[in-house]
Formats: structure tokens, C-alpha cells, sequence
């Protein structure tokens, strides 16, 4: 077995991995009851998959254009899944949709602001 057939199957058993935590991801969007669990499943297992994929793709296409364009992606899911989720759960919380927390500090935080309205 020569570099290039280890390649190909260590790139297929990556896409393998990351197809995995993708469904995981999936399922966790359908089957978690509130936004904060489906927000969780929606960023932390899909940006895990999508590197595995990824990797994948760059070893099963041995091309450098590939390997640059997954960075790209890469990087941008790793600037944007954050925020995205962040205002999600901020999104859910202004408007009570999300679940009843436990322990709400967000609202003492909120009272003793300045702002007193929490924008």
C-alpha cells in the first residue's frame, strides 16, 4: 500500500466519522425539547462533523485547491457558529422561549445594569 491508497482510505474513514456527527447533530435538532439543548446539537457535533468531512474531502482529493477551499470553510464555520448560536440563545431568552433555567443570572445582571432594559 502505497502513500496515496492510505490517503484515500484514511480521507473515507474521516468522511465516514464526520457523516456520523452530523446525523448525531441532526438527530439532536429533532429530538431535544428546548432551544438550548437544539442550539448545543446544532452548533458543538455539526462543526465537529464538518471538520471530519472536510479532512476527508482534502485527503480523497490529494489537490492543494481543496485543501485551501476546506480551510476557507473551515475558518468561517469556526467565526460564525459562535455568534450564530450565541444570538440564538439570547434571541430565546428576550423572548421566553426558551426552558425555565434553574438559575436565571441574566436577569440580576440585567437589573443592576445601567441600562436597566439589558440591550
Amino acid at each position: 500500500m502505497n502513500v496515496e491508497d492510505a490517503a484515500h482510505v484514511a480521507g473515507a474513514v474521516l468522511l465516514l466519522v464526520g457523516v456520523f456527527f452530523t446525523l448525531v447533530a441532526a438527530i439532536g435538532l429533532v429530538r431535544f425539547r428546548d432551544v438550548y439543548a437544539r442550539m448545543h446539537a446544532a452548533s458543538k457535533p455539526q462543526f465537529l462533523g464538518l471538520m471530519f468531512v472536510l479532512a476527508g474531502i482534502g485527503l480523497e482529493s490529494w489537490q492543494w485547491r481543496w485543501v485551501v477551499l476546506a480551510a476557507t470553510v473551515l475558518i468561517l464555520q469556526f467565526i460564525t457558529a459562535p455568534v450564530a448560536s450565541h444570538l440564538v440563545g439570547r434571541a430565546a431568552y428576550r423572548t421566553g422561549g426558551g426552558a425555565d433555567l434553574v438559575v436565571d443570572e441574566l436577569t440580576a445582571d440585567l437589573e443592576t445594569s445601567s441600562l436597566g432594559d439589558g440591550s
